[in-house]
């Protein structure tokens, strides 16, 4: 049996050997995909497959075996004594938004190889193999959808997905998957890359999105659910241009009023539904007149927006779509507009497996740690790993001033502390 001394000496010789593969791997990710304001990595992009080399050179350092499977995605290995048992998967995402920041999904990334790195320098052989996955495209700000790394995995991506193209340069998605090595025509059948019942649990450390570890002055969270969301990338009201001064109000088609008038309305029903107890959030991200045309005597004809609608239950989500559509009829027969609406993208709200969940609170007592619930407002990819029937659990670390922006802070002691718990839950697991 280890005395307390012996242990506390292994914890501390740990936390250095992580503290020091981390800061050298966020280090090397932010010198080859910074943008000059924050980092770029778009999804199936130069700036990602960038990062996928970084992690898949350290991880060939180690000894560990990698390989890219059919779509694209980096998976290290390490082989367990019972090799024909479902294996245990981690990991997370490498993709990001424009000048984003550096630990977004990359931090879930670096926490397995540490973990994997660890295992084998330690000589610890566990029972089943482990895998870590740093996949590919799990941001929707490139082309509208969410987890296509992972939902390709499982045969979950639709036609249309594949025909989405990047505002910025009009190359579609399938374009730039096949650009980057994935094996597109199969993802077009609907054909599974990675059978899910050849995997026994997914487990994904993230820094959390939003302010409440920070707010409780917590280092980590052990996630319970992640909220699903319904999407429109585009939305158009379609109205009436003309001079400002010469159109009454009576006889106005103004596109503006119209868009400020459906979003006041779902802001009050939003307010409502919290009354209620609901969980729910509302966002319109993009927001716009047409810059080629717009002007300030103009009455704009013209505004396109987003329409995202969150939550952890699929009733409050299509209750919350219908109040959305009804607004638009409503409004647009009093407004003399009309609403048109592109695809709507849906990604289903998931339940982290309650199993897994007692192991990392369990791990995280005996390290000492807070073991607080905590539900995730944003999407991850352990949503679609347990929506396939994988039992999936995660841990959040504590990150000030919010995710999707330059200013991402994570302390490296909260980080470490994610491992701990991470590595502690999987080796107990595998004895």
């Amino acid at each position: 049996m280890t005395a307390p001394s012996e242990q506390k000496s292994i914890t501390v010789i740990k936390d250095a050997r992580d503290r020091n593969l981390a800061e050298e791997l966020f280090a090397a990710l932010r010198a080859r995909t910074g943008d000059s304001v924050g980092i770029t990595r778009a999804s199936y992009g130069e700036g990602e497959s960038a990062a996928i080399d970084i992690i898949e050179a350290k991880a060939k350092a180690f000894g560990l075996t990698t390989e890219r499977d059919a779509g694209a995605n980096l998976i290290v290995t390490l082989e367990g004594r019972e090799p024909d048992r479902p294996f245990l998967a981690c990991g997370s995402h490498l993709d990001s938004v424009r000048q984003g920041g550096n630990y977004d999904g990359a931090a879930g990334v670096v926490a397995g190889l540490a973990i994997l790195a660890g295992f084998k320098e330690d000589g610890f052989r566990p029972r089943r193999t482990v895998k870590l996955y740093a996949l590919r495209g799990e941001e929707s700000a490139r082309f509208g959808t969410a987890y296509m790394g992972s939902n390709a995995l499982f045969g979950r991506l639709q036609a249309a997905d594949l025909a989405a193209r990047d505002a910025r340069t009009g190359r579609t998605l399938a374009e730039c998957m096949k650009e980057v090595g994935v094996d597109v025509e199969r993802v077009a059948r609907s054909e599974p890359l990675l059978d899910a019942k050849r995997v026994g649990a997914w487990i994904e450390l993230h820094i959390e999105q939003g302010p409440v570890l920070v707010a409780r002055d917590l280092p980590i969270g052990i996630v319970t659910g992640i909220r699903g969301n319904l999407r429109h990338r585009v939305v158009e009201c379609v109205g009436e241009a003309g001079h400002s001064g010469a159109v009454p109000r009576w006889l106005r088609r103004d596109a503006v009023f119209a868009t400020a008038e459906l979003i006041t309305h779902l802001d009050r029903h939003w307010r409502t539904m919290l009354e209620r107890g609901r969980d729910v959030v509302v966002t319109s991200g993009v927001f716009g007149t047409d810059p080629q045309e717009h002007a300030i005597a103009r009455i704009p004809g013209l505004v396109r927006f987003s329409f995202e609608v969150r939550s952890q239950s699929r009733e409050t989500l299509e209750a919350f779509y219908e109040l959305f559509l009804t607004e638009c009829g409503m409004i647009g027969d009093e407004r003399g507009v009309e609403f048109k609406l592109d695809r709507r993208i849906d990604s289903a709200p998931a339940t982290m497996d309650p199993e897994w969940i007692q192991r990392l609170k369990t791990a995280a007592r005996g390290l000492g740690l807070p073991d607080e619930d905590i539900p995730s407002g944003a999407g991850h990819d352990a949503a679609v790993f347990a929506n396939v029937g994988i039992p999936s659990a995660m841990i959040f670390v504590r990150n000030e001033q919010g995710s999707h922006n330059p200013n991402e802070a994570m302390d490296m002691g909260d980080f470490l502390a994610g491992i701990a718990v991470m590595r502690a839950a999987l080796t107990e697991a595998e004895k």
